[in-house]
């Protein structure tokens, strides 16, 4: 038993309303069951309204698996729960008072309940031996109309969760739009090992320092390889002698300091992947887009987008993975499928949280873009096909990477539309 399934009883009526009575036989008619609180602190359910002993009470419901965790929570010496008019329970162990010493009615959950209810619930989300998700069992049994709105529901979710970050960077950046773009491609250039790396880097100078040094390549690579830590290497090669007097340059006219950059690493890393050819794309890519939050902003076709994101590594690097060893040479392009890394995880969550700054619903094109670009592959995605949920494109992997991680890991079953629909269903006991 847990609070979900309280929760789940309560908000979708899942008991006879008709002949209510709380502990001490005051009858219960309910008007109005309130607002489910899922995010603040406070009461379960907001603006209810009943009908006890013929008085009408407008106010919160608490709910809890017994009536003894109000003071196990503290609830007793809290303001915000003074205005709790019944307190809601599967077993009422204690009598609960308020603040003021007033006595709140309670409604025994467990007196009212249907045993196939419970039987259906302990069956689908308290099972013991299962070793992925809760309902793995049934998941084939869920229709794709169901599965289908639920994922559409979850990427937004995802997005809304990825806006986090996009926040917290405005507000470093003074709502600097362009400065936060500029960041967080930094981290996702770096992928998930340099990721971090590449952030410190764009952390240690302030954009504006950024935008002078865009005039050319050899300067924007001094800027972002010497604040990486990439050039305290002893090299008699020109390009590498160029960066180093550039950088000492930069270093003096900026005052710029990198003590606290994080070292990035080349172990195991896919050398198109090492963080010296990275940066050199970066470079590249601000070096061929000027105004390149406006183009990302604008743009909503994926073709356009491989061409927004058309760039190679410089000149050296098409002979080189490192500073000091030659390679067979090689145009070191953004390919297809890493330019759906950036779409993914920075230009559609920062379209997304643009336009709703704005007051602008662009979901629809959201959804459009994402469904241009195929399904991820990985062991969540993996999983999910083998139980037989459809991976056409992005959007689908992207929901059921949040499904997994904010729903079937956290049980939150009861919260979610599949959990809710096998529950619900007629017949599934039998």
């Amino acid at each position: 038993m847990n609070e979900d399934f309280l929760h789940y009883i309560w908000k979708y009526k899942k008991i006879n309303f008709s002949n209510l009575k709380t502990t001490n036989q005051q009858s219960v008619i309910l008007l109005r069951i309130g607002d489910h609180n899922q995010l603040n602190s406070g009461p379960d359910f907001f603006n209810a309204q009943l009908i006890i002993n013929d008085q009408k009470w407008a106010g919160n419901v608490e709910i809890h698996i017994k009536s003894s965790d109000w003071y196990v929570h503290h609830h007793e010496t809290n303001f915000a729960y003074d205005n709790v008019i019944l307190h809601v329970v599967w077993e009422d162990d204690i009598d609960v008072f308020r603040r003021d010493n007033s006595r709140i009615p309670t409604l025994q959950l467990k007196d009212y309940v249907d045993t196939s209810l419970l039987i259906q619930y302990q069956k689908i989300f308290q099972n013991k031996t299962v070793s992925w998700i809760q309902c793995e069992k049934q998941l084939s049994e869920v229709p794709s109309f169901t599965i289908s709105n639920w994922q559409e529901r979850l990427y937004i979710e995802r997005l809304e969760h990825k806006s986090s970050l996009i926040r917290e960077l405005l507000k470093q950046s003074s709502n600097d739009w362009e400065a936060v773009l500029f960041k967080l491609l930094a981290k996702n250039f770096g992928l998930k090992v340099n990721g971090d790396a590449f952030l410190s880097v764009a952390n240690s100078f302030d954009f504006s320092c950024f935008r002078k040094c865009s005039i050319n390549i050899e300067q924007l690579e001094a800027l972002l390889y010497g604040q990486a830590n990439l050039l305290d290497i002893n090299s008699e090669t020109p390009y590498v002698l160029k960066l180093l007097k550039q950088y000492d340059f930069l270093k003096i006219k900026f005052e710029l300091k990198n003590k606290g950059v994080i070292p990035f690493q080349f172990f195991r890393l896919r050398p198109p992947n090492f963080p010296t050819i990275r940066i050199s794309q970066f470079a590249s890519l601000y070096i061929k887009n000027k105004q390149l939050f406006r183009e990302v902003i604008e743009t909503n076709n994926l073709e356009k987008f491989y061409k927004l994101f058309d760039v190679s590594a410089s000149e050296f690097w098409k002979t080189h993975y490192t500073f000091d060893k030659k390679s067979t040479a090689r145009d070191k392009k953004m390919t297809k499928s890493f330019v759906h890394l950036i779409l993914i995880n920075t230009i559609i969550p920062l379209k997304f949280l643009y336009a709703k700054d704005l007051g602008k619903d662009i979901e629809e094109e959201i959804f459009g873009l994402m469904s241009q670009l195929p399904c991820e592959k990985n062991s969540i995605t993996n999983r999910f096909i083998d139980l037989g949920i459809g991976m056409d494109d992005a959007l689908h992997s992207q929901s059921m990477i949040e499904l997994k991680n904010n729903y079937c890991n956290q049980k939150a079953c009861l919260k979610c539309s599949i959990g809710n629909y096998l529950l619900n269903r007629e017949g599934s006991l039998g």
